[in-house]
């Protein structure tokens, strides 16, 4: 097995939807490839799909997870695979991952209203394209609460704050008591360079995932629960409107 590491072009362009690159290995489901658009499962937000061509042959992807820390893309059962070697083309299900875009910076959005206006931290979290859930450290959460905040979100998505990727040493990390707040320290210690989601004057967060540009692009959400997850502990459900 390769442990020669994938050029991963999702946590550097989220826009981009399609690139070449070859085959590295193969496996009994699915490959791994040298340079990949597609983004592999991890921090609450789901893998892509979308398929693999090459010549006159193609494969459906049906989730790309990670594996040996590579991007794995798992293909539909049966399918028929290219060698190692062979150039390919990879084209993600577009309008699948930008609403799952448009969902994970709304959350990271909640996150920085509540703990701008509350105090509170986060807990867990967990997305599908256009649906999400988001944990809180609160003592009490309520239907009320969850309309109030719904109405707060909203106001502040239409502000259109933009969101910056950038890269940080990890000891400069560990130093930003933003990052501090979201358990930035709970990333392995190998992690040498944290990468951070920054939506400029709401939120800022370490984060491999995907985000769109602009809050406003965000479109409009909708609280859909608010439950009790035990002391301290309350989860907030919302999706795209």
């Amino acid at each position: 097995m390769s442990n020669k590491p994938t050029e991963e072009l999702a946590p550097v362009d989220s826009y981009l939807d399609r690139a070449e690159g070859s085959v590295a290995e193969i496996a009994d489901d699915g490959l791994f490839l040298d340079r990949t658009v597609f983004y592999a499962r991890g921090g609450g937000q789901p893998g892509d799909i979308g398929t693999i061509t090459w010549g006159e042959g193609s494969v459906e992807v049906v989730d790309t997870v990670r594996r040996s820390g590579r991007p794995f893309h798992v293909v539909a059962e049966g399918s028929v695979l290219p060698e190692p070697g062979t150039a390919v083309e990879g084209v993600i299900d577009w309008d699948r991952r930008y609403l799952t875009m448009r969902t994970h910076t709304a959350l990271h959005a909640l996150t920085g209203v509540i703990y701008r206006d509350y105090g509170a931290k986060v807990t867990g979290g967990n997305m599908t394209p256009g649906e999400a859930r988001m944990d809180f450290e609160l003592d009490e959460i309520s239907v009320e609460f969850g309309q109030m905040m719904e109405r707060k979100l909203n106001e502040e998505l239409v502000k259109g704050y933009p969101t910056e990727i950038v890269t940080m040493a990890r000891e400069v990390a560990l130093q930003d008591p933003d990052l501090i707040r979201t358990k930035v320290n709970l990333i392995p210690e190998f992690v040498t360079e944290i990468r951070v989601v920054d939506i400029k004057g709401l939120d800022r967060q370490a984060d491999g995932g995907t985000h769109v540009k602009s809050t406003l692009e965000v479109g409009q959400i909708e609280v859909v629960k608010t439950e009790s997850k035990g002391k301290a502990n309350k989860r907030m459900r919302i999706r795209i409107v």
